[in-house]
């Protein structure tokens, strides 16, 4: 009993820490390490769980997939800082102009361009911000509207590949579902990759895409005076051919690093190495590139690595603790023991994450909860591809629930004193209950997530009849899943 309390406890002064702002990975490693010296004093609790993160620490270190990630964001502040964004919504606005709704649907085509080529939230939301904020005011769009649209564009990046959330994600759902293989004898299980991550979140990734459009034309039909039309502009063929021209360099782009990742024919790590070196050259196509820039390049992804690595290390000391204290075991059993079986078990994980978005960053909730729930799901017969896609849609509304969604303080920071704060907030309730949508369609419909990488892969996933929430079943062993 002594230990679950202190595990209780532990998890308690971790939550308070986190709300109050400390930084994330000394709030995990600190309470992690304190409750295992209180532990091993009352001797609930063994030190040699400890002994491992050495070599916790030596496998991030040593971890190729996890190189991905400093080059993806090189690669995305790069196009940020060569002004792709800024062209691109220009154009698009234009192309879109003599439709209502048209410069909102122009943001979210360049939100999805954006998310393809550059993946990071951050820049998305702060770019498009400055530039669409004022022409839709100026077209008479609604504050709410207009936020709304520019916050869940940005987040797209979380969800269309090739997104880090995707690559941290592939990394623990790999280990997860190794662990869970293992625990029911299958000694010899192939590790799920980021290829089939990425494969598996296209058609959800533009799904969410589709349904965002579909409500700004249905919202423009039913309330006209929030999305005024706008004087239509006379097209032309230089129109056209302008518009050619700024966006082939980006598609050519997603084309190459996407492509070469879904054909096999390179690593994530390796085309993220050939999309960092495109970055570079569309940048000096596009005169933008300068020691000044690569200075601020390189410093902006030393800084974001060094945090998610930080995050990563501490999140390893406080995932040991837990399960030194039987923190896995305790899970396992709740989950295992929910009436309504995988379905409940399912629902509770998704549920306790969403809340979860409220307060922490999508780092933190890959890094500390995925470990944890993760390999019990995977034991009870949840598809880890499908897992993987239900987990990074989830992830997506962390960064437009209040009171700390990190596009919400993107967009109040670039955006003009007289949008108030509720106006934003009121702005994307909507999207957050699209994504919520996606993940109930999601979750009855599975195939959604695993029919292209069954496909393009050839795994051979065999279903039993219940594919309800994504539930598979080996049909000579139940929970054993052939490749």
């Amino acid at each position: 009993m002594g230990h679950e309390l202190l595990l209780t406890l532990m998890l308690v002064l971790t939550a308070v820490g986190l709300l109050t702002g400390f930084p994330v990975a000394f709030v995990l490693s600190g309470a992690a390490l304190l409750f295992a010296l209180i532990g091993s004093m009352l001797d609930v609790f063994d030190l040699s769980y400890i002994s491992a993160l050495p070599n916790r620490i030596y496998g991030i270190m040593t971890n190729d997939l996890l190189l991905a990630v400093p080059i993806f964001v090189f690669m995305g502040t790069m196009l940020q800082k060569a002004k792709i964004a800024e062209e691109l919504l220009e154009t698009m606005a234009e192309l879109f102009g003599n439709m209502r709704s048209g410069l909102g649907i122009s943001v979210i085509v360049v939100g999805a361009l954006l998310a393809a080529s550059t993946g990071i939230v951050g820049a998305t939301v702060v770019t498009m911000g400055l530039i669409s904020l004022p022409v839709m005011k100026k077209a008479g769009y609604a504050h709410s509207i207009s936020t709304g649209v520019i916050c869940a564009s940005g987040t797209l990046g979380q969800i269309i590949p090739p997104s880090i959330v995707l690559i941290l994600l592939g990394d623990q759902i790999s280990s997860a579902y190794q662990s869970a293989q293992m625990s029911l004898n299958n000694l010899s299980p192939e590790p799920v990759s980021v290829a089939d991550l990425f494969t598996g979140a296209l058609i959800p990734g533009m799904g969410l895409v589709v349904f965002y459009i579909l409500w700004l034309i249905v919202y423009s039909k039913i309330f006209p005076q929030a999305i005024p039309a706008v004087i239509p502009k006379q097209r032309d063929r230089g129109l056209f051919m302008h518009a050619l021209h700024v966006l082939i360099p980006p598609l050519l782009l997603i084309i190459v690093v996407l492509g070469s990742i879904l054909s096999g024919v390179a690593t994530a790590t390796e085309s993220a190495a050939v999309g960092g070196v495109g970055a570079i050259i569309l940048a000096f196509a596009r005169k933008q590139l300068s020691l000044e820039t690569l200075r601020y390049v390189c410093q902006e992804t030393a800084k974001t690595t060094s945090m998610v690595f930080t995050i990563l290390i501490g999140a390893a000391m406080f995932t040991l603790v837990f399960r030194g204290f039987g923190g896995d075991d305790i899970v396992h059993n709740l989950l295992s023991n929910l009436p309504g079986g995988v379905f409940m078990a399912m629902l509770l994980t998704m549920l306790v994450m969403f809340v979860l978005g409220f307060f922490l960053d999508f780092i933190e909730i890959i890094f500390v909860v995925v470990p944890i729930v993760a390999p019990v799901l995977l034991t009870m017969g949840v598809h880890p591809i499908w897992l993987g896609v239900m987990i990074a849609i989830n992830l997506q509304t962390s960064f437009l629930t209040p009171p700390f969604g990190f596009s919400l303080f993107y967009i109040r920071g670039v955006a003009a004193k007289h949008i108030k704060t509720h106006e934003i907030y009121r702005g994307v309730v909507p999207f957050v209950l699209i994504q919520l949508l996606m993940l109930g369609v999601l979750s009855f419909v599975p195939e959604m997530a695993t029919y292209l990488p069954d496909y393009l892969y050839d795994h051979d996933y065999r279903y039993s009849a219940d594919k309800t929430m994504g539930v598979h079943h080996d049909i000579e062993e139940n929970y054993e899943v052939d490749f």
